[in-house]
């Protein structure tokens, strides 16, 4: 029987602490400005999990939360301000910002929403227009831009 890996995290304060085990759905960027916007840079790195590979493990009274959209309820500490989590309840799936689990080996397999982008990347990754087909989006991709 194999052992999964589980790596730890915590917002900013260390107010409240989170586990994932196993390996994430997906994982790349998204340049959408939503995103931005939460995130307050100009890309967010993500992380996609099923539900039941993530628990709060310590401080769960201080999550608080914010319903953006029905497609998207954002999570943060409620001490620090800290950015944790976005659940995602249409496609059954969770959000870990990669800066939260600073251990887990990020390896982006694609970029989402690329036609917002004020930061262009070349870096070999695939580019969306906005989402993958399966993800209910176009599922057109676009070219690297190495700068605007």
């Amino acid at each position: 029987m194999s052992q999964q890996k589980t790596y730890t995290g915590s917002c900013f304060c260390g107010a409240v602490k989170l586990a994932v085990t196993g390996e994430p759905e997906g994982m790349g960027f998204c340049h959408c400005d939503s995103c931005r916007r939460w995130s307050a840079g100009p890309v967010n790195a993500f992380t996609l999990w099923k539900p039941e590979r993530m628990k709060v493990t310590h401080g769960a009274e201080h999550v608080g939360k914010f319903e953006s959209s029905p497609k998207c309820h954002h999570h943060w500490c409620t001490v620090c301000g800290g950015h944790l989590f976005a659940d995602h309840p249409e496609m059954e799936l969770i959000d870990i910002y990669a800066a939260v689990i600073p251990d887990f080996p990020f390896k982006p397999g694609v970029h989402v929403h690329y036609q917002e982008t004020v930061l262009p990347m070349a870096d070999g990754v695939t580019k969306f227009r906005d989402l993958p087909g399966e993800a209910g989006g176009s599922g057109e991709v676009m070219p690297e831009q190495s700068s605007r």
